[in-house]
């Protein structure tokens, strides 16, 4: 009788093994996350150029962060992103209020409290919603990495995105650090 054909163990398994844990946490770390990003999709070389925290009364309601193609100086002519990441809760009514107030504040041409509900829902506390201008007349969002919309009407880049970046913001310090300045 011949004896059972057996394989012996490879010793490669054991070190595959122990190898899994350390290449997926390499793969967390490295930026090929940011490559399946909107920013990576439609921004050159997405750096961040500031970032800011806004405050109301003194307690922080977003961390900001604005994005522009190696970091280069923020241009309302060249491609930017503008990320908000929440730091409490927020209903969507809320949300499209003080948008639409502050875009009328600086004399801005709004958009309808529709098309804001379209793009804008309430957020909690490290939710986030990132803004990428498509030109003067476009801007696409995403909540959570969700495409949720694209607000399209004449000049309407300046008009929203001036609420964080324009000359007359609730917030000049708060602005001058978005800004990287």
């Amino acid at each position: 009788m011949a004896p059972p054909n057996r394989s012996r163990p490879s010793l490669l398994r054991p070190i595959s093994e122990l190898m899994r844990p350390a290449i997926l946490a390499l793969a967390m770390v490295l930026p090929c996350g940011l490559a399946a990003s909107p920013l990576a999709e439609r921004l050159d070389d997405p750096k961040v150029l500031g970032s800011s925290t806004f405050r109301f009364l003194g307690l922080p309601v977003y961390d900001a962060r604005l994005y522009t193609p190696g970091g280069a100086p923020f241009d309302w002519n060249q491609e930017f992103g503008l990320k908000l990441t929440y730091r409490k809760s927020i209903a969507q009514k809320a949300l499209i209020k003080s948008t639409l107030g502050e875009m009328v504040r600086q004399g801005n041409p709004p958009p309808t409290a529709d098309q804001l509900q379209a793009c804008f829902q309430a957020v909690s506390k490290g939710d986030s919603y990132l803004a990428i201008p498509e030109g003067p007349d476009k801007i696409g969002f995403w909540r959570n990495g969700s495409r949720t919309c694209t607000l399209s009407s004449p000049g309407i880049t300046r008009a929203f995105m001036s609420i964080f970046l324009g000359s007359n913001t609730r917030s000049a310090n708060f602005t001058r650090q978005l800004k990287g300045q």
